[in-house]
């Protein structure tokens, strides 16, 4: 967990690790810079599941990102496990079997704490929390998640300014 000059860490989880939670971990990324914060967060993503271990992000989702200006180059799908409960300050899960698989891995009951669903920081959430896997639909499910996600990741920045304070004098 962070403390004193450490990062604040935030992990983002979905299923693979090829869709929703690097969709969220670039666009994540790109807002800290933009907001003057990637030094003081740092951002990781991963899947509950080991299918796509290694792997870059799904093409639809790569294309969808690239379209919007962001880069997914760097992305290898990792996979969630207990440790990273331990090492991270918020788990954001895109879905409630995701929120169930990262639950059932809680070793201390305070990590519990740590674990919420990523449309809980959504302005203009609906009924479900869940971030919809465009992995089973078509293209379009991929811009419709990351316009979910853009706006989500807006209102994490400005929770995460306010807990951190303003951002560093020169920007990052």
């Amino acid at each position: 967990m962070a403390t004193g000059a450490s990062p604040y860490r935030i992990a983002f989880v979905c299923l693979g690790n090829i869709c929703r939670s690097p969709t969220a971990a670039v666009v994540m990324t790109e807002k800290l810079t933009d907001a003057g914060l990637a030094r003081r967060v740092l951002v990781r993503s991963a899947g509950t599941g080991d299918w796509h271990l290694g792997e870059q992000m799904d093409r639809r989702a790569a294309a969808t990102l690239t379209a919007h200006g962001y880069d997914p180059s760097e992305h290898r799908a990792t996979q969630f496990d207990a440790t990273w409960l331990e090492e991270h300050d918020l788990v954001l899960v895109m879905d409630q079997i995701n929120a169930r698989d990262v639950r059932a891995m809680v070793r201390d009951e305070s990590d519990t704490a740590r674990i919420m669903m990523f449309r809980a920081f959504d302005p203009v959430s609906d009924d479900t929390l869940d971030v919809p896997d465009p992995w089973y639909s078509g293209d379009n499910s991929f811009a419709v998640v990351l316009a979910m996600v853009e706006r989500t990741c807006d209102t994490l920045i400005g929770a995460l300014a306010d807990r951190l304070g303003p951002p560093e004098p020169d920007g990052r």
